[in-house]
Parts: structure tokens; C-alpha cells; sequence
């Protein structure tokens, strides 16, 4: 009679050697076939065979066991894939999150210059500028390899260098630091520029194409769609940081 066996031990040629001799000792075997694949091992025999006894044999040539068992050729579970939310249509109900933030970082630099005996618009935009970027960064943070893949979907740099995903954010944090602190503020205000106006070219291409992609402005916390409210967001604080420039020359 022929059967087919799993064979649990066997790594390599050598095994299989070992494997195929100890069992052709036995009596009552005809002959073997050997492989590491399964069915690992086709033993004919002139009565059915005893495992004990067979495993008895193999122990003497390495931890081998054998049984009829049959080993399933499985594949790994695949990793859990995470359903991908559609975009939102847009509307200014979508962008509430994105209009809430804003105008606390708005109010919030308004306050600072309370009681208002000498309100500077000047100082308003630079605590701005530092709220935006400090709490953008936060957001940014909170999943940076999520908005690194949405931000590579648009932007120009980080499409054709992906690392520029991942340091952006942090560009944004120390920028918001050094607006903040005021430190460098002529520099700090020229880097604003070029940064936030590089990024808008990949905004207004996508808006142009009508490319249905995330908006990353909020990291991967929200579900924004790509729209002109990202446009005007980057494209006015270009703007403050001309303004800026202008004013400390």
C-alpha cells in the first residue's frame, strides 16, 4: 500500500537524507519518496505502518516526527485593511472642522492683545502665523506616516521625494516656535513664503485637475476633501508673510 505523510523537522537536502534513510530500514518498507513540499513524504509499504515505530526510528536520526496529519500549504493571514472612507461632497458644513480651528487661532491672537489700547494688526498676524502652524503641526503629528501618504498625493516635493512628507511637519513646528518667540523674523517670514507657496502650486494643480484627493492640511485626523479652501488657506498666509516682510524692511 501507498500513503501520503507530513513530515514536521526537515529544513534541508540533509534532512531529507536522514529522513528517507531511517525510514527505508524499516521492514515492511518498499520504498520513499522524500521532499520537503508537501505531501513530504510517499511511503510504500506492505502493511499499514506504525507511526510509533516510525517515529521511534526517526528520533535516532534528529527531532523528526511523522505523521498523516495532513500539513496545509497556508499563507500567512493577510494584514487588516483598513476601509477607506469616501470623500465628503464639499461644503461648508465639511469644512466646519477646518473653519472651527481657524477661527480659534484667530481669536486667540485677537485676545492676546487685550485690552486693545494699542492694537497692532502686525502682532496679530505673527501670533496668527504661530497658532497656525503649531496646532497644524499638532494635527499633522498625530499620524505622520497617514499624512505623509495623503500629502504625496498632491504636493510636488513630497511626490517626487517622499521623505519630505515626514519632515514638513516638523518644518511647520519650529517655524510656529520662531513665530512665536519671535526669533529671525525676517527669515522666518521668508520661509513662510517660499514653503507655503511651493505647496500651493500642488493644491491649485489638483483643484484644476478636479482630482477627487484628501486635503492634508489637517494630517489624518479629518476627512477633507482638496478644495479652494485649502488655496486660500496657504495662499493667505503667503500673503501675511509678504505683508511681514515689507513691514520689518
Amino acid at each position: 500500500m501507498t500513503k501520503e505523510y507530513a513530515i514536521s523537522g526537515m529544513s534541508c537536502g540533509s534532512c531529507l537524507s536522514k529522513v528517507k534513510h531511517s525510514i527505508e530500514q524499516l521492514g515492511e518498507v518498499e520504498s520513499v519518496e522524500v521532499q520537503l513540499g508537501y505531501p513530504q513524504a510517499r511511503i510504500q509499504s506492505v502493511s499499514r505502518l506504525n507511526l510509533a515505530e516510525v517515529n521511534a526510528t526517526l528520533k535516532g536520526a534528529g527531532n523528526y516526527t511523522i505523521s498523516e496529519k495532513e500539513k496545509q500549504n497556508t499563507l500567512p493571514p493577510l494584514p487588516e485593511i483598513k476601509a477607506v472612507s469616501p470623500l465628503p461632497q464639499k461644503s461648508w458644513h465639511t469644512y466646519r472642522p477646518l473653519i472651527l480651528i481657524v477661527t480659534f487661532i484667530a481669536g486667540v491672537s485677537l485676545l492676546v492683545q487685550y485690552p486693545f489700547g494699542e492694537f497692532s494688526w502686525m502682532l496679530w498676524m505673527r501670533y496668527f502665523m504661530a497658532g497656525f502652524f503649531l496646532v497644524f503641526a499638532f494635527f499633522k503629528l498625530l499620524n505622520l506616516k497617514g499624512f505623509s501618504a495623503s500629502y504625496r498625493m498632491y504636493d510636488i516635493i513630497a511626490a517626487k521625494w517622499a521623505p519630505w512628507g515626514l519632515i514638513y511637519p516638523f518644518v511647520e513646528l519650529v517655524l510656529g516656535v520662531l513665530y512665536l518667540i519671535e526669533l529671525y523674523p525676517l527669515e522666518t517670514n521668508i520661509a513662510t513664503a517660499i514653503l507655503l507657496g511651493v505647496s500651493s502650486i500642488g493644491v491649485i494643480q489638483s483643484n484644476l485637475n478636479k482630482k477627487a484627493i484628501k486635503c492634508a492640511c489637517l494630517g489624518d485626523v479629518f476627512n477633507l476633501p482638496m478644495s479652494t479652501v485649502t488655496i486660500v488657506e496657504d495662499l493667505t498666509m503667503v500673503a501675511m508673510a509678504l505683508v511681514m516682510i515689507f513691514w520689518l524692511r
